[in-house]
C-alpha cells in the first residue's frame, strides 16, 4: 500500500511553540505570553514601548534562538529554491519552446544569448560569494590575534604561533637532525660557558643558575625537576649560539653542530614560542641571536620584529606599579629582558638602515640596577659573580644603545624635509655623550668586551656625523674625523676577524659594518681625498656660546711609525676587501658585498695606488702639510655638497643588485645611509 507523503514545499511557520519572556516581564518576575508587538502585560501596564523581545537586540540572522534561526534558515531555502524553479522554467522556455522571434534566428544570436545568460549566472555567483565572505569576515572579530593569545595552541588549531614565526623567518630550511643525542656533557659545557662569558655578558635575558640547573637535570640519570619545553628550547639555543659563534667557516665543525642542535630544537618551537607567557620573549631573543649568526636559513630582521611584538604585547615596554612588582630583583630581571630586546633591535634596526619597532617615546622602562659588587670597592669586584658582571657590561650596552636610538631618530627617522635647525651643535652634543659614555668604562671590563665597545663607538661616531637627508652637508673637520675614525676602525676589525678565535660576539652584522664604514671611507676620500691624503689640519670648527665644542681627532695607534695617510688608505681598503672576504668563509652573502665593495672603490683604488707610484718615482714631491687653514663657521652650508656618481657607475650597481637572487643582498641598498655618497 503507497504512503502518502506528507512534505510540504510551504510548511507554515506560525505554529505553536516555547517563547522568551520579554525584558520588562522576565524583570519582573512575570508570566509573558509572548504576544506581538506587545505582550498582554506589558499592554495592561502601558508599557507596550518597553516590550522588546531578547532577540530584538541582534541583527537579523544573528538571534541568540533557535527556533528563530531555523525560520530564517527556512526562509532563505525557500527564496533559492524559488529562484531555481524560475530560472530551471526560463532555461526550458528557451531552449523547448523558442519563440516565433528566435526560431529562426542564426547561431550567433543563440550564442551570444548563452553568453548573456552565462554572465548573469556568474555575476550573481559572485555576489552570493562575496556575501558569504563578508559575512565570515564579520565574525572575524570575535577572534583575538596578537601575541598573548590562545588561539594559536596546538589543541585549538594546526596553524600554531611558531609556525608562522618559522615560516616568515626562514630563507633556507632547516635540515632535519641527523640523530637525537646532546653532545658530551664536557663539550655541552664549554658551549655554555662561552656564552656566558660572551654573549649573556652583553645580552643577560635569563639568570645563569637557569642555564646550569637545566644542563645539569638533562645529562642527570635522576633530574630534580620536571623540564618544560621552553627549558628544552633555551639550552639547545644557547649550545647552538655558543658552537656557532666559535665558528670559522660554514664548513667546519663548530657551525655543523650549530645547525644539527637549532635542528633538534625545533621539536619543541610550539611550546617554546607560545604566545602570552614571559618564556616566549626569552625564545625569540635567543632565536634572533641564533639567527646573526646564521643568516642562510633564518633572517633576523622577521624575528625582531616578532620578539619587539611580544615585549609590547606583554607589557613589558612600560614599568608595572610600585604595588604588583614588589620584588626588586624580579622588577630588575624584567628590565633586563626589555633591555635585551631594545638594544638588538637598536643594531639591527642601525645596520639595515630601518625604521625601530618601537620609538623611545613609546616606552617607560628604566635602566636596571648596577650590581652590588660594582657599588663597592674595586677589591670587591674580582669576587663578583658571573651575575653582576653581566649585569655591569649589558648596562654599559643598554646607555649606548639608548644615546645611538636618540640620534638615529632625529637624524635619520624624522621628516627628511625638514632640515635639522642649527645640525652640527646637534651632533657635537650626541658625540660628546658617547665620549662621556667611553671614558666611563670601569677598569674591570673584560679586554675583549672593551675592544667591542671601541669599536661600537668609532662605528657610532662616523654614523652620527655622516650625511643625512637632515645634514646633507659636511665640513672639512667632519671628513677628517670620518677619515681617522674609519681607519681606526677597519684596521682593528681586521684583526679580529683574522684572530684564532673569536673573543665576543661578532655575527653577520659585523660584515654589514664593515661595507658600511668602507663605503664612508670611500666617500670623503672621493670628495677631498688630496687633502685628506696631504695631511692638511683642518681647523675645529668654532662652537656656539653654551654647546659642546667639535670632539678632537682620534689618536693615532701608529703614531710613531712613518706610514703617511697615502698609506694608511691603501691598507684600510684592501683590508675592507681583506676583512669581507674572510667573513665571507663563514657567511656567503658576504662575498656579494665584497664585490660590491670591489666596484665603488675601484676608481679611489686606483688614483691611490697612481700617487704612491708617482710618489716612489719621485714625479711629483710628497710633503707634509701643516699649516692651519682658517676657521670655519658653523654653518653648514659652508661645506661643499658631495657629487653624484656616473651614470654609468649607478647601472654597474644597479645590475649587480638586480643579479643577485638572496633576499639578504637584496636589502643592502639600505646600508649605506647616504646612497648618493656612494
Amino acid at each position: 500500500m503507497p504512503r502518502t507523503s506528507s512534505f510540504s514545499l510551504d510548511p507554515v511557520l506560525e505554529v505553536s511553540r516555547l517563547s522568551q519572556s520579554c525584558s520588562r516581564c522576565r524583570r519582573n518576575k512575570v508570566r509573558c505570553d509572548g504576544k506581538q508587538p506587545a505582550c498582554s502585560a506589558c499592554e495592561k501596564a502601558g508599557k507596550e514601548s518597553e516590550c522588546a523581545a531578547p532577540n530584538d537586540q541582534y541583527a537579523r540572522g544573528k538571534e541568540r534562538s533557535y527556533t528563530a534561526a531555523l525560520e530564517m534558515r527556512v526562509e532563505k531555502m525557500k527564496r533559492r529554491l524559488e529562484y531555481a524553479e524560475s530560472r530551471k522554467a526560463s532555461v526550458a522556455m528557451h531552449e523547448f519552446d523558442p519563440s516565433p522571434e528566435t526560431r529562426g534566428a542564426d547561431p550567433a544570436r543563440k550564442e551570444s544569448e548563452v553568453n548573456i545568460r552565462t554572465a548573469v549566472r556568474r555575476k550573481a555567483a559572485r555576489e552570493r560569494e562575496n556575501s558569504d565572505v563578508n559575512s565570515l569576515v564579520s565574525d572575524f572579530g570575535y577572534l583575538s590575534i596578537n601575541a598573548t593569545t590562545r588561539d594559536f595552541e596546538p589543541a585549538v588549531s594546526n596553524m600554531t604561533f611558531a609556525r608562522l614565526v618559522l615560516a616568515a623567518s626562514t630563507n633556507d630550511p632547516v635540515p632535519e637532525p641527523k640523530t637525537a643525542r646532546l653532545p658530551s656533557r664536557q663539550a655541552a659545557q664549554a658551549m655554555v660557558q662561552y656564552y656566558m662569558n660572551n654573549i649573556h655578558v652583553l645580552f643577560p635575558a635569563f639568570s645563569p643558575t637557569t642555564i646550569h640547573s637545566i644542563l645539569d637535570d638533562v645529562y642527570s640519570p635522576q633530574p630534580r625537576q620536571q623540564l618544560k619545553s621552553s627549558d628544552y628550547w633555551l639550552l639547545y639555543l644557547v649550545l647552538a649560539i655558543g658552537s656557532t659563534a666559535q665558528s670559522q667557516s660554514d664548513q667546519d665543525e663548530l657551525y655543523t653542530t650549530g645547525v644539527e642542535l637549532v635542528a633538534q630544537a625545533l621539536a619543541y618551537a610550539d611550546q617554546a614560542l607560545m604566545p602570552g607567557y614571559p618564556t616566549q620573549i626569552r625564545s625569540l631573543l635567543l632565536l634572533t641571536q641564533y639567527s646573526m649568526l646564521d643568516p642562510a636559513h633564518f633572517d633576523s630582521w622577521y624575528l625582531m620584529g616578532f620578539t619587539c611584538r611580544a615585549v609590547i604585547d606583554l607589557g613589558y615596554h612600560h614599568d608595572p606599579p610600585k604595588s604588583q612588582v614588589p620584588d626588586k630583583a624580579v622588577l630588575d630581571a624584567r628590565r633586563r629582558t626589555f633591555y635585551c630586546v631594545y638594544a638588538l633591535d637598536r643594531a639591527i634596526s642601525m645596520v639595515h638602515a630601518r625604521a625601530f619597532s618601537f620609538t623611545d617615546d613609546s616606552m617607560t622602562v628604566a635602566f636596571p640596577s648596577k650590581s652590588k659588587a660594582s657599588k663597592t670597592s674595586p677589591g670587591s669586584v674580582l669576587a663578583s659573580s658571573a651575575d653582576s658582571a653581566a649585569s655591569d657590561a649589558a648596562l654599559l650596552l643598554f646607555q649606548l644603545r639608548r644615546a645611538q636610538s636618540h640620534w638615529y631618530q632625529k637624524l635619520f627617522q624624522s621628516d627628511p624635509n625638514e632640515p635639522l635647525p642649527d645640525a652640527y651643535s646637534f651632533v657635537w652634543q650626541m658625540c660628546h655623550d658617547m665620549k662621556e659614555w667611553a671614558e666611563g668604562l670601569p677598569d674591570s671590563l673584560p679586554p675583549s668586551i672593551r675592544e667591542r665597545f671601541e669599536l661600537e663607538l668609532r662605528y657610532s661616531y662616523v654614523y652620527c656625523i655622516a650625511p643625512s637627508a637632515r645634514t646633507p652637508n659636511m665640513t672639512a673637520y667632519g671628513r677628517m674625523l670620518i677619515f681617522e675614525h674609519a681607519i681606526a676602525y677597519l684596521d682593528r676589525i681586521y684583526e679580529v676577524a683574522h684572530a684564532e678565535m673569536n673573543t665576543a660576539f661578532y655575527t653577520y652584522h659585523d660584515a654589514l659594518r664593515v661595507y658600511f664604514m668602507g663605503s664612508q671611507f670611500v666617500a670623503v676620500l672621493r670628495d677631498d681625498g688630496d687633502a685628506l691624503i696631504a695631511g692638511v689640519k683642518p681647523a675645529v670648527p668654532l662652537s656656539k656660546p653654551g654647546q659642546p665644542a667639535p670632539p678632537p681627532l682620534p689618536q693615532r695607534f701608529d703614531s710613531g711609525s712613518k706610514v703617511d695617510n697615502l698609506d694608511r688608505s691603501l691598507r684600510a681598503l684592501e683590508r675592507v676587501s681583506l676583512t669581507l672576504k674572510k667573513y665571507g668563509e663563514r657567511w656567503k652573502n658576504v662575498l656579494m658585498l665584497m664585490q660590491s665593495f670591489d666596484m665603488i672603490s675601484a676608481e679611489v683604488l686606483a688614483d691611490l695606488r697612481a700617487k704612491r707610484w708617482a710618489r716612489a718615482n719621485n714625479m711629483v714631491p710628497q710633503a707634509q702639510h701643516t699649516k692651519q687653514v682658517p676657521p670655519q663657521p658653523q654653518d653648514m652650508n659652508q661645506g661643499r655638497p658631495h657629487m653624484a656618481p656616473s651614470q654609468s657607475h649607478e647601472n654597474q650597481l644597479n645590475q649587480a643588485s638586480q643579479s643577485s637572487q638572496d633576499r639578504q643582498f637584496q636589502d643592502l641598498r639600505w646600508i649605506d645611509v647616504d646612497v648618493s655618497r656612494m
